[in-house]
């Protein structure tokens, strides 16, 4: 079993966001991935795949901009974690911007997603972290691997960081997946919220297959994406497929949604599969609305198992602190028991 974490990824802790109307301690903190280890045990140390691949996926300039947005906004006599307050909804293009207030805006969807003191430091080394986890199936070394990324990363687009992520590991790995020669590759993302940044990042791509099982954004974030009409563009079309799923869904009318996502994978012909896997499908998330059990995550991972697909698991959501460790542990021990 093969399980990688880089406790560089704890850096990154904002005090808190913008929820609901309301100012309220964030969500996404560096208890969510200690318990996780807690639960997983031992782990293998990431290693530094350099800033090229995250290039492959992310704009060089927002890839600058994340760099140095904190020091920038202290710069600018502001206090705690830098968040946006103005977006372009219309005519958003690259503007030759010196505030940070506006390059956060530009670079930014929502206000939930602070860019702390460490941020940077933890999403490149959960990008690296992702990587090894490719690096040590491409290698041979397992046919399955567990990335504990955090902060997550699949509502991060090409130049955007937002709900709660800011570096796309799971696009990261996919890309980086086809250029080792490892494809086709498919990217599943199973988290209770679609995965915005992914879905845009290969939605005019016909040589990448994103598939995607969450809650209905007519009801839920990130509400704008991940219907079941958006099925790529150009090239790309047909190459991406939504699931959505009303809230209190349960395992039993779960089941048949995976099982339309894993016929799309097989008919697909992929040789590699990147999961997005969030844990916020657990019944007890405080932010999610779907009534997994902990046997429902063995079962989620009993019928991925089945495929006989090489996987690499980017770890996303997932916010019920106490019970977050022991649900991953139960889906990483089934998922991984076969080899």
């Amino acid at each position: 079993m093969t399980i990688v974490f880089d406790r560089r990824q704890l850096a990154h802790a904002p005090a808190r966001e913008l929820h609901n109307g309301d100012w309220i301690a964030y969500n996404e903190c560096p208890a969510r991935a200690e318990s996780i280890v807690a639960a997983l045990g031992a782990t293998m140390l990431a290693r530094d795949f350099g800033i090229a691949p995250l290039a492959a996926v992310h704009d060089p300039d927002y890839l600058a901009f994340l760099r140095v947005a904190h020091d920038d906004w202290i710069a600018a006599r502001r206090q705690g974690d830098a968040i946006g307050y103005t977006w372009p909804v219309v005519g958003r293009r690259a503007l030759d911007l010196t505030r940070i207030d506006a390059r956060l805006g530009r670079f930014s969807y929502d206000a939930g997603t602070p860019i702390a003191a460490g941020t940077w430091e933890a999403a490149y080394w959960s990008a690296q972290t992702a990587l090894t986890a490719l690096d040590e199936v491409a290698a041979g070394a397992t046919r399955r691997a567990f990335a504990l990324c955090r902060p997550p990363g699949h509502h991060a687009g090409r130049d955007y960081l937002g709900g709660y992520c800011y570096l796309n590991n799971a696009a990261i790995v996919a890309a980086e997946a086809r250029r080792r020669g490892l494809g086709p590759v498919a990217i599943l993302d199973v988290d209770y919220h679609h995965g915005n940044g992914t879905q845009d990042i290969f939605y005019a791509d016909a040589e990448m297959l994103f598939v995607s099982i969450h809650a209905d954004p007519a009801t839920d974030y990130p509400f704008y994406w991940g219907h079941a009409d958006e099925t790529g563009t150009g090239a790309g079309r047909g190459a991406t497929l939504n699931l959505p799923l009303p809230r209190g869904t349960g395992w039993a009318s779960y089941e048949p949604a995976l099982d339309r996502a894993l016929d799309a994978i097989a008919c697909y012909g992929a040789r590699l599969l990147v999961l997005s896997l969030g844990a916020d499908l657990y019944v007890g998330d405080p932010i999610s609305h779907f009534t997994f059990a902990r046997d429902d995550f063995t079962a989620l991972a009993a019928r991925l198992a089945a495929s006989g697909l090489a996987i690499v698991t980017a770890m996303e959501g997932g916010y019920a602190t106490a019970e977050l460790g022991d649900n991953v542990a139960a889906f990483v021990a089934q998922l991984h028991g076969g080899e």
